[in-house]
């Protein structure tokens, strides 16, 4: 199903063929659903994108773009929460990482490549079942990274980990969040605290400097190195 002249599903629509493959499997799943509603372009799709009127100093064309992506996100908003009413039905738990990967570039004033295009919201939610056998609501994590959901989902569910993601849950809680820019070919990465000031390397401590290279050499290994950590009990859960 599509909204009005949008080319892309929606959101609703994702969500329902999310809920088909819960329910048509019995085991663990996960699940990677990457939603394209909103994406780029943003025109003239919904019917109800006046009731998002725009102020500020911009021309017409930026006002009505970003009318347009509003307009999209209340659709959003109404998909989600009813998704999270139908995974609350179900009796197994799911746990919901719901995130963005930065703001849409329509607004002039603000730097494609800047942090604050980077910063978008995020929720962890765990269904009425998943409440019931052990997972609970932790409190919310204001600046985090990607790399983050995998421990704050571990976690909220108090699941047992392997020493793998026993070191992204330290990560998580020792490191500022870290975010490299891939078009500076991973190097001089910045990292933000937990008041949204931003750090760079020089300025970590010893521990931290040692967590984010026993990371960088993780990933090196996994990715282009000789994998030599298959070999060995990091990924097992005891």
């Amino acid at each position: 199903m599509k909204i009005g002249s949008n080319p892309y599903l929606s959101d609703e629509t994702a969500y329902q063929n999310t809920l088909d493959v819960i329910n048509s499997y019995k085991n663990g799943q996960f699940i990677n659903l990457v939603t394209m509603q909103n994406h780029l372009p943003y025109s003239d799709y919904y019917d109800n994108s006046e009731d998002y009127q725009i102020s500020g100093d911009m021309d017409d064309g930026e006002k009505n773009t970003i009318s347009n992506y509003s307009a999209g996100l209340s659709y959003t908003d109404k998909a989600v929460q009813k998704f999270i009413e139908q995974i609350d039905k179900i009796n197994k738990p799911i746990t919901l990482v719901f995130y963005g990967d930065h703001l849409p570039g329509i607004y002039s004033n603000i730097d494609g490549n800047s942090l604050e295009i980077r910063e978008t919201d995020y929720f962890i939610y765990s269904n009425k079942y998943a409440r019931q056998h052990g997972a609970k609501n932790l409190e919310h994590v204001k600046y985090v990274s990607p790399i983050d959901f995998i421990a704050l989902t571990a976690e909220q569910t108090n699941s047992k980990v392997s020493p793998y993601y026993a070191l992204l849950t330290e990560i998580q809680k020792e490191l500022p969040t870290i975010k490299v820019y891939a078009y500076n070919n991973g190097k001089n990465p910045v990292f933000v605290d937990k008041k949204g000031r931003t750090v760079k390397y020089k300025q970590l401590t010893k521990k931290q400097k040692q967590l984010y290279n026993d990371l960088k050499l993780v990933q090196y290994d996994l990715t282009a190195g000789n994998q030599y950590l298959y070999r060995t009990s990091f990924f097992k859960i005891n």
